[in-house]
């Protein structure tokens, strides 16, 4: 009898939690961190459990993901508005028991600073003067000047992620393309050494604190000398809509993956099955007329203008409500409104 042959791959696409994870064999050895001491995800859910099972990844993701596991880099999810970019990391968090999504929204604005960890001067200043009224009107004591900076240091998304957990965090950094241009530069330099420094906390006599992180305000994790390094390398998943071109250097050390959009009535038809199966009343694995009558005006349009998946979604929802009262006719127009066009040009296929 012929043994089955296991699988490298720990994720699989399955949509089934597993714990495949504790198959990732040691890191290569210039991606080794020794943070510490080991950390447990908190309990919890990926934070967007319809998103993880409803999203069906196709092999290129799946290999993808897991080259980025392996070699503990960050993976560039480029693809159409739509396709599906920010699912994955929800769908790879909760097959594989990662815990919360940490959920990182990239602005024009944002800095590495701000994805690590902020901190609160003024309301420290405030507590700081109002302990000093309190000493003036009772007894004298001493200030030792050691109080407790922990209440005014939170971990950011990308800080959280970096917290010498026993497993890796998932950390989405959405829409990265929207960022300032020196923000992937500087983004290397913390993929790269796995640690960061809280300036505020080094430059203390006692540079160990208790402060809160990106998952809640209510417990705290412990910091010490200033420093937090990784033990587990997170998975980083950064997404784009292709609207910049990334430097070399960046890509170099990203595992990327490019999301096409669905090519056929087929596809389409699963991914409204997936997200509204149970909201249509599927009759022998078959959708309602109606929702295949939109799916076909979608599959029509899309070739004439940018559209996105979700307003496929928006529109069989809307247009299946409205049809136990609105004329055919209505409910056609009303599906049109309900997917403008994203862009006045025409739209192509990858392979043209």
């Amino acid at each position: 009898m012929t043994e089955k042959k296991t699988t490298w791959q720990i994720y699989s696409g399955s949509r089934v939690p597993h714990d495949g994870i504790d198959r990732l064999p040691e890191p290569p050895p210039w991606r080794t961190f020794k943070g510490g001491p080991p950390l447990r995800i908190p309990p919890g859910d990926c934070g967007n459990p319809h998103a993880a099972v409803s999203y069906r990844p196709g092999e290129d993701a799946v290999r993808q993901v897991n080259a980025a596991l392996y070699l503990r880099r960050p993976l560039l999810v480029t693809g159409a508005p739509g396709t599906g970019k920010s699912s994955l990391a929800y769908a790879v968090a909760h097959e594989l028991g990662l815990g919360k999504v940490l959920h990182w929204p990239i602005t024009s604005r944002v800095t590495v600073r701000d994805g690590l960890y902020e901190y609160d001067p003024l309301t420290r200043l405030y507590a700081a003067e109002r302990a000093r009224d309190k000493s003036r009107r009772g007894p004298a004591e001493p200030t030792t000047g050691d109080d407790d900076i922990g209440e005014y240091l939170r971990l950011g998304p990308l800080g959280t992620a970096l917290l010498p957990y026993d497993r890796p965090r998932v950390l989405l950094v959405d829409e990265i393309d929207k960022s300032d241009i020196d923000l992937p530069n500087d983004l290397l330099t913390i993929f790269e050494k796995g640690s960061y420094e809280l300036v505020e906390l080094a430059r203390r006599a006692a540079p160990t604190a208790r402060v809160m992180t990106a998952d809640r305000t209510t417990e705290r994790v412990e910091i010490r000398d200033g420093t937090v390094t990784c033990r587990a390398f997170p998975l980083v998943v950064m997404t784009s809509n292709g609207e910049r071109e990334f430097p070399p250097a960046f890509l170099r050390r990203c595992v990327t993956v490019h999301l096409k959009q669905p090519e056929s009535r087929a596809e389409l038809t699963a991914i409204v099955r997936e997200h509204l199966g149970t909201v249509l009343g599927e009759q022998d694995g078959t959708l309602p007329e109606g929702a295949r009558k939109v799916i076909e005006r979608f599959f029509e349009r899309r070739s004439t203008g940018l559209l996105a998946n979700d307003q496929l979604l928006n529109a069989v929802y809307m247009c299946h409500h409205a049809s136990f009262s609105e004329e055919p006719a209505s409910v056609a127009e009303l599906a049109d409104q309900v997917m403008p066009f994203l862009s006045s040009e025409v739209t192509r296929t990858d392979d043209d």
